[in-house]
């Protein structure tokens, strides 16, 4: 995995330096004072992890978050715990209090691997067609048939799949679920649920049902769901 480490104490940066050296699938590919030197990165190489710090002049770690579409994995090292939980809900993986030690390092950089796997798959694949995926919950890997997927659940940097056999909760957002997720089979119904249109039963209103559960539909996605999922489905007088 590409890495680059953004902080603009440099003890700071060559402390994260020596253990990214340690880490055998991290390769350095940038270390900046400032978030705006880590675009200029962004912009000449592929960058899959970026290690960033939120105090810093010019553009804060969290302003650059705010502002940058699409960034890679992020996990945040900072010396202020008051930023962790808006750094969560923009999605960073992990939230690393200064100082770090080694094995804290190595935890979310091992988490960091292990999600870069699982969105790098479909890519890795081409255009075969899967049945399945995997996923980790806790300490297990979980595997889920696409078919078997009733509705899946948006929270912060979680997602809940809930299956005709169970539901299951991973370390993952909802956007990289969605972009993984089969074309034509699966749509977006509100900001925090996406549901498989095979197992719709009823659509009132606001809400769709499937099975027992109801899901709310909000007025932004109402629309183009029901021209997706209705109307060339519709019998007519």
């Amino acid at each position: 995995m590409n890495c680059v480490i953004i902080d603009d104490e440099p003890l700071a940066r060559e402390g994260l330096n020596t253990y990214v050296r340690e880490i055998d699938f991290l390769k350095l590919v940038g270390s900046c004072e400032n978030s705006i030197a880590l675009t200029k990165v962004m912009d000449e190489t592929k960058v899959d992890l970026i290690f960033l710090d939120i105090q810093m002049p010019k553009m804060n770690g969290m302003e650059f978050l705010k502002i940058t579409k699409d960034p890679p994995i992020v996990i945040i090292t900072s010396a202020y715990p008051s930023y962790a939980l808006e750094s969560f809900q923009l999605n960073v993986l992990d939230y690393l209090l200064k100082p770090i030690t080694f094995d804290r390092f190595f935890q979310a950089v091992k988490k960091a691997r292990e999600y870069f796997q699982l969105i790098s798959a479909p890519a890795a694949n081409g255009a075969e067609t899967k049945s399945y995926f995997f996923i980790k919950c806790e300490s297990k890997y979980e595997k889920i048939f696409f078919d078997d997927i009733l509705y899946i659940e948006g929270m912060q940097n979680y997602v809940r799949i809930y299956t005709t056999k169970g539901k299951y909760m991973t370390l993952l957002n909802l956007k990289d679920i969605e972009q993984n997720l089969q074309n034509g089979t699966f749509i977006r119904v509100h900001k925090s649920f996406i549901v498989n249109i095979t197992k719709i039963d009823c659509i009132e209103k606001h809400e769709i049902s499937i099975q027992s559960a109801r899901i709310p539909i909000s007025r932004n996605f109402r629309e183009h769901v029901i021209e997706k999922v209705v109307n060339d489905k519709l019998w007519k007088r």
